[in-house]
């Protein structure tokens, strides 16, 4: 096996953040969504404002059919490809969605509507994070949004838009302001921790150091503080003088120790300091490799 081959890990992991993100995403909704009627967009939207039109058609059967439909106009406009990446969500949800509402006493989780929109938009916000930091969609409205965008070449987001105000503008005919604010509050928490979960676990700190002791401290950061370190030329500002600036990217957990040590070396060390929001290649997502200092000459 080649060194960086960890496609069985990948398809493993994958897999398992599918599996959690749509049995997250069909509990909540069971849970909290349809007992207290909160007002949400997809194709779960489509299927609570058809149940409400059409008494005691199963909501999950709806969303199942409506997924079946909107994977069979992916796979002809979109490709086989796409239809592949797409079609366990698409049948996932709805089948986790019918097995959580089957269980006894789901509903009565919670009695104050606005505590079920809470958790609602915090753990649809998890759910979401979950598969789409896999690179994956819980298909539904997804796939007729890339649709209408490959047919009419405008950007997607301008269907997501135009989808959840025609599907939310159908359930707010018959929901009270509650309801609708309640739907609101959803959207806030969700697109919030949808956020921070794309980015959860990946976030690192970057240090920018402008100091005469950079040879020190680069030293320092190579062997004490075990980070990657890359030298960049620059001139100061006031007295035009060149020398080397030296940055790092390192995990959160090190930062105190070293800024401790950097001011430790040059008490004077200008010192910027910025997260980012993930980081890719040798040291982190790849295995770093030990290669010795080359020696100097002359």
């Amino acid at each position: 096996m080649k060194p960086y081959d960890k496609k069985p890990k990948k398809i493993l992991v994958t897999t398992l953040c599918m599996l959690a993100g749509n049995a997250l995403l069909a509990f909540l909704v069971a849970a909290f969504i349809i007992p207290h009627d909160i007002i949400m967009g997809g194709t779960t939207g489509i299927g609570i404002v058809l149940n409400r039109l059409i008494p005691g058609l199963d909501v999950s059967l709806l969303i199942l059919i409506l997924n079946l439909l909107l994977l069979v106009l992916g796979l002809v406009v979109l490709g086989k490809k796409f239809f592949l990446t797409t079609v366990a969500s698409s049948v996932l949800y709805p089948v986790m969605l019918g097995f959580f509402q089957r269980i006894p006493g789901i509903e009565s989780l919670t009695a104050d509507p606005v505590l079920a929109a809470i958790f609602a938009g915090v753990l649809m916000g998890v759910a979401l994070g979950l598969v789409m930091r896999v690179g994956s969609s819980t298909g539904g409205m997804d796939i007729l949004n890339l649709v209408m965008a490959h047919w009419l070449h405008l950007p997607v987001a301008l269907f997501v838009y135009l989808g959840d105000i025609v599907i939310v503008g159908g359930q707010a005919l018959f929901s009270s302001s509650e309801q609708i604010l309640l739907g609101i509050l959803v959207l806030v928490l969700e697109t919030i921790i949808l956020d921070k979960a794309m980015i959860l676990g990946k976030a690192q700190i970057q240090i920018f150091v402008v100091s005469e002791q950079y040879e020190e401290i680069r030293r320092m950061l190579l062997n004490e503080i075990e980070a990657g370190v890359t030298m960049t030329m620059i001139e100061t500002g006031r007295l035009e003088r060149e020398q080397k600036g030296v940055l790092c990217v390192i995990p959160q957990r090190k930062l105190y120790n070293a800024t401790h040590r950097i001011q430790d070396i040059d008490p004077m060390a200008f010192i910027t300091i910025t997260q980012i929001n993930e980081v890719r290649g040798r040291g982190f997502t790849v295995a770093r490799n030990e290669i010795s200092a080359p020696s100097k000459k002359g």
